[in-house]
């Protein structure tokens, strides 16, 4: 799911509000110009480096923490996870 909001939904959100654009364009009786595919892919290509930029800027844990990896206990799996890294 995460990787959904991360990238589907950048590339595919300027498309999907062309076509609700389209959709409101005509049931008010207007005509809708031909669809601008070349401007919808930059405009997703965009947004998508945007999003990127900011998960690296701002999402994840600081570089001085170290990865637990996931680890097997009493048969269930415990998910992988960063602790901070003792400055002691």
């Amino acid at each position: 799911m995460k990787q959904l909001a991360e990238i589907a939904l950048p590339l595919v959100l300027p498309t999907l509000l062309y076509l609700a654009y389209v959709s409101y364009a005509r049931r008010r009786g207007g005509e809708a110009p031909p669809v601008p595919w070349i401007w919808l892919a930059i405009a997703g290509g965009v947004l998508l480096a945007v999003t990127f930029g900011a998960l690296a800027l701002f999402g994840g844990a600081p570089p001085s923490d170290t990865y637990q990896p996931p680890k097997l206990i009493n048969g269930t799996v415990q998910p992988g996870e960063f602790s901070p890294t003792n400055a002691n």
